[in-house]
């Protein structure tokens, strides 16, 4: 019955309407709180708060780890990790080598990355950068920065050079790491097995320049990586690395001193030797790596030992990067920023 039909009943119904609800009070602006419902006299009782989310124990996180850290110490000395036909050892490439080289990544360089969609998703690839720095840092920051910013966490495999796998100590943990030897031979086999491999074909001519050199990308030498990458039909991705020329600024090259050491240079920076052991204690420059478009090779395959083809692909390689590293410059107007 709706509230008409009611009035209409009621005797007097044209002078009788019903009363409309009071508005509610405001005090100092505000509705009032409303009042508790009473059962039996009682105030009705409230539902009891939701429990809050546990936290771990710390204790329980130790030991985890310890556990995890047992466990790995056992299948070390068992024998029993993967290792591939170049001395690969993934495992220990994660768990010890890239804990250490993050330090220097995140907090020390403060290193920044843009174009990681560039590198392959999956299947071989070849990383062409720049090289600087005195000491090849450049090469261990630009595996970092693979391995943690590509969406497939995907490994780099770097060429290095004769010089490092004559060292005794040197030559083990580059093994282990994912390196091997600068020929088109084993960069083939690795592009053929689908890996990501990492190249500098400027060499030592790069991270032995003089600092008022700086950033200038020198001699491509013979394009071998060009030839390796047209045999399999790999993508060829420049990179551009900017901040390496700082920590450790080459102001003269003692070379009677190079000769006597079997070196290809011996570095006078502004801290080395003058302040002994703390003189190889890098600079903190910012860095920012630049991963240029893949530039495809699948069509020039049979080009592979063509010299005018090489020499252009690499010519291009070597302006793509020289390029983008003058971009990241401007960028980047002071090299110890943030």
């Amino acid at each position: 019955m709706s509230q008409h039909e009611y009035r209409d009943m009621l005797p007097g119904h044209a002078d009788f309407t019903l009363p409309k609800p009071a508005a509610p009070v405001r005090v100092n602006g505000r509705r009032p709180i409303p009042e508790v419902p009473q059962m039996n006299g009682h105030a009705a009782a409230k539902p009891p708060p939701e429990p809050a989310a546990a936290k771990p124990d710390t204790v329980d996180i130790w030991d985890q780890r310890v556990a995890a850290g047992l466990a790995f110490l056992r299948r070390r000395l068992a024998g029993s990790y993967p290792v591939d036909d170049f001395g690969f050892d993934p495992e220990l490439t994660d768990a010890v080598f890239l804990p250490l080289l993050r330090v220097l990544y995140r907090d020390w360089f403060r290193t920044e990355v843009a174009g990681i969609e560039h590198v392959p998703a999956d299947g071989a690839g070849l990383i062409v950068g720049n090289h600087s720095g005195t000491v090849a840092l450049d090469a261990l920051m630009l595996s970092v920065a693979i391995r943690d910013q590509h969406p497939n966490d995907r490994h780099l495999r770097l060429l290095g050079a004769d010089l490092v796998f004559r060292m005794p100590i040197m030559s083990e943990m580059a093994r282990k790491s994912g390196a091997t030897v600068a020929c088109n031979p084993d960069a083939e086999r690795l592009l053929a097995g689908g890996e990501l491999v990492g190249v500098f074909p400027e060499g030592f001519k790069g991270i032995g320049k003089r600092f008022s050199d700086r950033y200038k990308l020198q001699r491509f030498g013979r394009g071998g990586f060009v030839s390796a990458a047209l045999r399999t039909g790999t993508p060829i991705v420049p990179a551009a690395i900017i901040g390496a020329e700082e920590i450790y600024p080459i102001l003269a090259d003692v070379k009677p001193l190079a000769r006597l050491l079997g070196l290809p240079y011996f570095p006078i920076t502004p801290t080395f030797p003058w302040l002994g052991p703390l003189g190889l204690v890098p600079l903190p420059s910012k860095w920012m790596i630049q991963f240029c478009p893949a530039i495809p090779t699948a069509h020039l395959t049979e080009h592979a030992d063509d010299p005018m083809v090489v020499y252009n692909l690499a010519d291009q390689v070597r302006e793509t990067i020289q390029a983008t590293v003058l971009e990241l410059l401007e960028k980047r107007p002071d090299p110890f920023g943030k």
